[in-house]
């Protein structure tokens, strides 16, 4: 029987992935996420004492806990209950997050809404029906609430893509293929017997469906390693030729 790689599939090999992938998660995340993610969410979210959000894909936690100790309200969700497990075991008790098993698909258990802000970090990338996935966000956020989520970047990151190499293995430059494709395809190196799924799509699908789904987009960033992280962790020098992320945050 053929196996269909749609969310239920990519639920199923993140449940398996799970363990492995929150060992290389500290209190800032992983190291992609302390260089390029984590900066680029703060700069953008402003003030979020007292207000009502949404971690939706938290995966570990990580980030719902920073969230939680700024002030915010959280609820968290993931749809992996592997995921959802490992994050209430690495919180404590008194930071009051809610976490809950949900697919960002259909959040049909949270209130329209109810959030001031909706954070998703890497996950959209993750889901089948990203459209759904966008109206479910527009749906449970307030009047002018804002939609903060990073991706991979589709113009760079690829069904196929690669370093172009000397026969010295020096890196030449980056080689992207298959941008058009808007499918499935299996992620090399992340998974174990089973690689992660990722769903890709141009940059004018993402943009076109914020903006049929009723979003206004207020900023656009491509993430670069501050002179800073780049003392912490010289190997991301490479990262200053092409982006790997692009962060959206947009409002209703």
């Amino acid at each position: 029987m053929k196996t269909i790689l749609g969310t239920e599939e990519a639920i199923k090999r993140w449940d398996a992935f799970a363990d492995t992938y929150a060992k290389n998660h500290a209190e800032q995340g992983d190291p992609h996420k302390e260089v390029f993610l984590n900066p680029a969410f703060l700069s953008l979210m402003g003030d979020i004492h007292k207000k009502n959000v949404l971690d939706a894909g938290c995966g570990e936690g990580y980030f719902s806990r920073i969230l939680s100790k700024s002030g915010a309200r959280v609820t968290a969700v993931d749809y992996s209950a592997k995921m959802i497990e490992i994050a209430q075991a690495r919180t404590p008790k008194d930071s009051e997050i809610d976490f809950k098993q949900g697919n960002c698909e259909d959040l049909y258990f949270l209130e329209n809404g109810h959030f001031d802000l909706i954070v998703s970090n890497m996950v959209i990338q993750d889901l089948a029906d990203y459209q759904q996935a966008f109206s479910e966000m527009y749906r449970l956020l307030a009047a002018g609430g804002s939609f903060i989520f990073s991706i991979l970047h589709p113009c760079f990151v690829t069904p196929e893509c690669g370093w172009e190499r000397a026969q010295n293995g020096e890196k030449l430059h980056w080689n992207v293929d298959k941008y058009f494709y808007e499918d499935v395809y299996e992620q090399p190196g992340l998974g174990e017997k089973e690689k992660i799924l990722f769903f890709h799509r141009t940059l004018t699908s993402y943009i076109n469906t914020l903006i049929q789904t009723g979003f206004v987009i207020e900023s656009i960033v491509e993430p670069k390693p501050s002179p800073e992280m780049l003392e912490k962790y010289p190997s991301f020098e490479e990262d200053l030729r092409c982006p790997d992320f692009i962060v959206f945050k947009v409002r209703k």
